[in-house]
Parts: C-alpha cells; structure tokens; sequence
C-alpha cells in the first residue's frame, strides 16, 4: 500500500475514534504550541492490523506519517465547524500511543530495563522505572529546509540523535525527477528551521523485581515537546518509544561507545495509582462479606488480618498493629491558608538483636505497592535525600531513596549506624514531606510524601530509668516526629520461651507432615496488599464528638504530666492519634472513627512512650500476643467508662495498675 493510502486510513481512524480530542486542538486558540493526540494501540490493532503493525515495527518512519495525518484529519474538522465557531490551523500534533491492554504488553516488547538488547532497536519499546535524574529542558533543533542549487528542489534534513544532534546532508540531491539531478551543493532556506523543546531524564527498573545481588539499571529517555517536565525525579513512568544510541563523549584515553537511549512516544505517570494492583468487584466483595461475618465480633476480625502480617514471626501483636496502622495511615488535612498536616505515619522500631525488626522491615516493604530498603551504614545524607551530578558539563540532581519511595514507604534498618549529621537531614523529609535542596547552583524542593519505619539498637543495655533518647543516642526532635516508637526488649521470661519453643517446633512439625491449619486463610500477603490499598482509598474517616472527647482528654493528662524536656508531648503527638485512630477505622472498615479508635489509638501511643502494661500484661511489646476473645476484654469497656465519666482525672500510674487486674474483672 502506498504511503498516501496509509496517511489516509491513518486519519480516517483519528476522525472515526478521535473527533472529540481533534474538536479540542481546532478550538484551542494557540497555533504554536505543539498538541497531543492520544490514542490507544489496542483501538488501532483491532480498526486496521496492518497499518498498527507498521507503526510498532518501523515507528521511525511511520509515527511521522501519523503525525501528518492528524494534521489533515484537524484541518478537515476545522472545515466542518458549526456556524459561530472559530478554530485555527495548527502547525504541530503528535499522535502519542497508549500500549495498555494492548498485545505490546507482553515480555518482548514490554521488557525490564536490565534485559534491553540489540534487538528491540527500531521496534516500538515500552519500559517502566522510576525517574532518578531529570535534566533541564533546552531547545533542540528538529528538522531545516534546504534548497539545490541546481534544481532549485526544496528538502527536509533531521538532524540525527546518533551523532549527537549533527545534520549530514545528503551526497546528492534527493530530487524524484525522471532525469537524476545530481546536484551536489545546497542551502539553508530562511525561516524553516522548527525547533522543538528537549529534555533528558534517566528512568531506573524498580529493586522489587529484582533478586538479591542484582545491580538496578537504567536508561536515557528523552523527552521532546509537549512530554517535557511531565514527571519530576522520584515519579513512577511507563514509557513507550524508539530505542536507539548515540555517541557517548568523546573523553581522553577513553573509547567512545553507543549509550542506547529511549526517544519517548508518550509518558504516562504512575504515581497516582500508586500501585498496579487492580481490585476486581468480587475482591472487595470479600472484604464486606468478611466484615459482615465479624459484625459481633469486629476486634476478633481485626485480629484475624493481624495474623497475616509478618506471619512467621509468633506473637506480637503490637508490633503488628502498630505496622498495619504505619502502612494504612491517616487523612492528609489541608487548611484554609494551605497548610498540611501529612497523613502518613511513622514507625520505629527500638530492640535487642533477634527481635525480629528487620523481619517487620522486610515483609512492610512487600506490602506496601512502592518500597525502597537501605541501612544505615549504606546510606548517607545524599543518598537519602538527593545528589547533585555531572553529566555531558551539566549539573543535574539524582534522586535518594525518599524521594524514590515517594507516594510508598522507606524502611531503614540500622538506624543507629547513621550519623547524627545524615539524620538530621531527614527531619524535613519526614514532617513536611518534602526536601529543600541548594546544591551546585541548583535551588528547588523535591517531594518526599512517604513513610519511614526504622529499626535501630539501643546503646548498649536497655536502661528503664533513663529517658528513650538516652537509650538510643537519637535526637528528641527526631524521636518525636516518630509516630510510633515501639521497645522491644530480651527480658528472658521463662514462660514466654516456652510458649515460642513450643509454637516453633510445632511449625517444624507441620511443615514435616504437610499440614498446615492456616492454609484456607483469605489474608495472604496479595490479599493484605489488596486490602490495604482499598481503604486507604476508599475511606476517608471523620472523628465523631465522642472520640474527638477522648483524644483530647488524654492529650491534656500528658500536658500536664510532661516535663520540660518531654518531647513527644508536644502538639505532634495529637496529630500522630488522630492519624492513629483513622488507620484504625480505616482497618476496621469503617468512614468514622469511633470511640474504640480513639481507645486503640492511645494504646498505641502508651506502648509506644514504654513499655506498657495496657496492650499487653507482660509489660514488653516483644512478649504482646494475640488474645482468643478480644471483643471480651473488659479493658476497652472499663476504660472508655474512665474516659467519659472522670475525664482522665485518674492518674497514668494507677490507670497502669487498674489495667493489670483486668483479668480479674467481670463482664
């Protein structure tokens, strides 16, 4: 088929499918800017096989056809314009091409970046990574008319990306004449230079497909046109386009090599989904059923989703709790002058080795649908945040893991072997969520909207009589923008080993014979991701006057009770139990947050200053187990009775007391 002939099926499709997005361009009052025209690969494939076949196999050529051809089909929609309607001619569309659901979403043509080879060149690429650099956007010229001397015939020359941007004339000219010109001299005709905005990013594949040991990779994309500052560092991409190279820099003692490079078709930004994770109707048709069944019993429902997080680790239960309320978090609150309050929470995990923090670490990251894991003695102030690179005589900034894990959760274990100067870099990071950067000329701030859990050693023995600050070397203004802090401590209780002991070996057993009691369990680690990425979309809970009453009972008892140097009595803590108590409706499936939140919110947060006897009757939230009736407990209903009727007139050492008899009360 001709090439006319494709440029007109081309159009007739856009016209056919696409007359809304062309309506929009006409009327559009700006003939210089350049205009995206989106379509999908999948509509295309199944209108006319052929022509989309061309287009992924030879998208060089036949994506400039396309380009042409939405340029005919908008000049024919601007003909057909209703009376009073005034449009204008455009001079620039880009047809760019969505590939979701379509048959190039398969391993050859959807590849990870490490696994790019020689054989994807010239065929319509698609890659998915993380943006790690951003470069500036600067002007590039795209194409130039010239004229034979001779013949007086008029041609278009494109520079070529290859020699880095150079334009190499033709030897002879290309004139389609009967009789070959052969002229050989040519000029540059005035004014037909188009130029086109241009801009470098560096896309990496994400390290939770990779093994261990494995190197991520990246790779060059450049953006060109209305593409251009759509993503920023730190953004999720699916990026579809033509690979091809160019010359690496020419540098003494040093042989020049091809880099490839992606030149991007179309862009689309992950980051609001922040996952790939589709929840089909009958999966959240599970979770209302599951709740609908714990109607009676909407602890014991709680508890049975605890049970799946972190499941090979026995016990405890408040860390479990305090995991799965970090990972669900709150709702971000904007006022009126536009101040934030952030709804991510923040966890921290203070412990003896064997404590099993780096196993909280690693299955929070397996949860969460974006994650990244550093250490302490790995990372530094840079590292964390952002470095500033040269690259080709430019300085650019290279995204940390904060800003890597933006929209997701950074887990850091080894807190402690991070020096003071590396954390004090990441204060900003966590309250404001962003990070302010003047490196190398540079000035700008970056997003940081993520959670960070940290694991760390205290220094040397555990010390009860001295503060957590002291215990940990950690700085108070630090501690306190730590919405949980949990201490879990070796105390070599005798009764706690044989209860380990005894569940350990009787896993071994299990295992040995193959059986396994909790395999029709529905909370798998799928299903917990599922479950947490649905409420924390879906709900939105609002405090009711009766929990509004209990949070702020207690935050006044702690105001009172503080010391001069107390450091997580201060207005930070109110906000980490209002987060606190929406996680826990939110895990409760619920769009208000009741008293009984605002209850567990304050368990969390007693816990989280010491040790404490309210979650658990062992005193350490190392030994914290599951309970077999916990709607039952006559804590909750004591304690919300203390709360309504003294308003937390009791003071915090005889409510401890009062919370160890609890198993002698009565229903």
């Amino acid at each position: 088929m001709p090439e006319l002939d494709y440029a007109k099926a081309m159009a007739e499709f856009l016209i056919r499918h696409h007359s809304r997005q062309l309506r929009s361009i006409v009327l559009s009052p700006d003939p210089k800017l350049h205009y995206p025209l989106h379509i999908d690969f999948a509509e295309l494939f199944d209108e006319n096989p052929p022509v989309a076949s061309l287009v992924f196999s030879q998208p060089a050529e036949y994506l400039l056809h396309f380009d042409k051809a939405a340029l005919w089909a908008h000049k024919i929609v601007l003909e057909n314009l209703d009376a009073g309607e005034k449009g204008t001619e455009k001079k620039f569309i880009h047809v760019r091409i969505n590939v979701n659901g379509s048959p190039l979403e398969f391993s050859d043509t959807f590849p990870r970046i490490g696994h790019v080879r020689v054989r994807h060149r010239g065929i319509l690429l698609t890659l998915k990574g993380t943006v790690i650099r951003s470069g500036a956007v600067k002007m590039y010229e795209g194409e130039r008319m010239y004229r034979c001397r001779k013949c007086k015939h008029e041609f278009p020359v494109y520079p070529e990306l290859e020699s880095r941007n150079t334009i190499a004339l033709p030897s002879f000219c290309p004139s389609e004449r009967p009789k070959p010109c052969e002229g050989t001299r040519f000029d540059c005709v005035d004014e037909t230079t188009i130029c086109h905005d241009y801009q470098e990013i560096k896309i990496q594949e994400s390290t939770q497909v990779l093994g261990v040991g494995v190197i991520p990779r990246s790779i060059s994309v450049i953006l060109m046109d209305d593409l251009v500052d759509v993503v920023k560092a730190g953004g999720d991409v699916i990026v579809t386009g033509l690979l091809t190279a160019k010359w690496s820099p020419d540098l003494k003692d040093v042989r020049s090599n091809l880099d490839p490079v992606l030149i991007a078709n179309n862009v689309r930004r992950t980051n609001e989904l922040k996952s790939d994770i589709d929840i089909p109707n009958d999966i959240m048709m599970t979770f209302k059923q599951f709740w609908s069944d714990f109607k009676d019993a909407p602890l014991k429902g709680r508890n049975t989703i605890l049970r799946g997080v972190c499941p090979q680790v026995f016990g405890l239960f408040t860390v479990k709790l305090a995991v799965a309320l970090t990972l669900i978090g709150g709702v971000q609150h904007v006022d009126a002058s536009g101040t934030k309050i952030r709804g991510e929470s923040h966890l921290l995990l203070v412990g003896d080795p064997g404590t099993g923090k780096s196993q909280f670490l690693k299955f929070a990251a397996k949860l969460s649908n974006r994650s990244v894991i550093t250490t302490g003695l790995g990372s530094t102030s840079a590292g964390l945040t952002v470095t500033a690179v040269k690259d080709g005589g430019e300085w650019m900034l290279e995204a940390g893991a904060l800003v890597l894990a933006d929209g997701g959760l950074c887990c850091i274990d080894e807190f402690d072997s991070m020096r003071e100067h590396d954390r004090a870099t990441i204060h900003e990071a966590m309250e404001q969520q962003t990070i302010s950067v003047a490196k190398a000329g540079l000035v700008t701030t970056l997003s940081t909207r993520t959670i960070v859990f940290g694991a760390t050693n205290p220094k040397g023995q555990y010390d009860r009589d001295q503060s957590l600050s002291v215990n940990t070397a950690l700085s108070g203004p630090l501690l306190s923008r730590f919405d949980i802090v949990l201490v879990l401590l070796d105390t070599k209780n005798p009764e706690w080993d044989e209860v380990v002991s005894s569940h350990i070996l009787a896993e071994v057993i299990k295992e040995k014979l193959k059986t396994h009691e909790d395999s029709d369990s529905i909370w798998t680690l799928a299903m917990l991701r599922k479950y947490i990425n649905f409420v924390k979309g879906y709900f939105k809970p609002l405090l009711t006057t009766e929990a509004e009453e209990v949070i702020s009972s207690y935050f006044q008892l702690q105001r009172r009770s503080a010391t001069d140097n107390a450091a997580r009595t201060t207005i930070r803590m109110l906000e980490s139990l209002i987060r606190l108590a929406q996680a826990h409706a939110r895990l409760m499936f619920r769009n208000e947050v009741t008293r009984l939140d605002a209850i567990m919110a304050i368990l969390c947060m007693e816990s989280s200053m010491t040790t404490s006897a309210i979650v658990d009757s062992f005193g350490n939230a190392l030994h914290s187990n599951f309970t077999e009736n916990p709607d039952e407990e006559c804590i909750l209903y004591h304690f919300s009775s203390l709360l309504s009727k003294h308003g937390f007139m009791l003071s915090k050492h005889g409510f401890l007391q009062y919370a160890q008899s609890r198993k002698s009360c009565s229903n």
